[in-house]
């Protein structure tokens, strides 16, 4: 069957206002509903033939498959280096200053992330090509809870 352009536009318009199943159900009712097969709807509506072999799928089982999207993408460094937090709090808390004002609670690290990375290497055997960038490392500092500035010595009030 042969769509006008309105109709096309407006099939195409319903669905990309939807979401995920919601979605493919629409898309496989609509190939159902005017007689499509997956190339004509691929074809004349722009719509894959893999979602719409998935949605066709999930209307004649009943079932709708759970989309996966927290999976995808890149891992964080800890899930390749389990260790890699442990160590680096083993390391910075012998160089850890608290604010000398105390007008804060937090601990503020006297090793740059550099020197970080460095000791990881030395002192508990990781290799160069496994750690993450100096970058990560002071993210992964900051994500601890260990602020990376110089901490200020007290200066004399003024005046």
């Amino acid at each position: 069957m042969e769509l006008t352009a309105a109709a096309r536009v407006l099939l195409q318009e319903t669905a990309k206002a939807f979401g995920g199943a919601r979605r493919r159900r629409f898309i496989a009712e609509t190939v159902e509903a005017f007689g499509l097969s997956q190339r004509q709807a691929e074809l004349q509506l722009g719509w894959s033939r893999d979602i719409i072999r998935k949605a066709q799928h999930e209307v004649h089982s009943g079932i709708t498959c759970a989309d996966n999207f927290s999976g995808r993408g890149r891992k964080p460094a800890e899930f390749h280096l389990p260790q890699l937090l442990p160590d680096i709090c083993d390391l910075v808390k012998d160089h850890l200053q608290t604010d000398p004002t105390f007008q804060t609670t937090g601990l503020f690290c006297r090793l740059s992330a550099s020197e970080v990375r460095e000791q990881l290497i030395e002192r508990k055997g990781h290799s160069h090509e496994r750690l993450p960038c100096v970058q990560t490392i002071g993210d992964k500092l900051n994500l601890l809870g260990f602020r990376l500035r110089t901490v200020v010595k007290s200066r004399p009030q003024k005046g």
